[in-house]
């Protein structure tokens, strides 16, 4: 996810992406997405299980921001918002 800028990127994992997506975008958690206003989905994927899921975030997270923009890029060229496409 990223704020109206494309300048901030925050990556996390769930289990019903609908429902945090919603969450960041209506400001419900406290937390970096409230305070940095991350509220745009603009990449997401889809694992088959829980620990697979942390495994790849945890390879996410440990890219540099040239790997992550090339990720959302991949899928995403215009930075739009994927919420609505749930």
């Amino acid at each position: 996810m990223t704020n109206r800028t494309n300048n901030v990127l925050y990556t996390g994992i769930t289990s019903d992406l609908g429902r945090r997506v919603y969450e960041h975008k209506e400001n419900i958690v406290e937390g970096f997405t409230k305070k940095y206003n991350v509220h745009k989905l603009v990449f997401y994927e889809v694992c088959p299980d829980p620990v697979s899921a942390i495994h790849r975030e945890k390879q996410i997270k440990a890219g540099s921001r040239a790997k992550k923009f090339a990720l959302i890029n991949g899928m995403n060229p215009d930075w739009k918002d994927l919420f609505d496409q749930l």
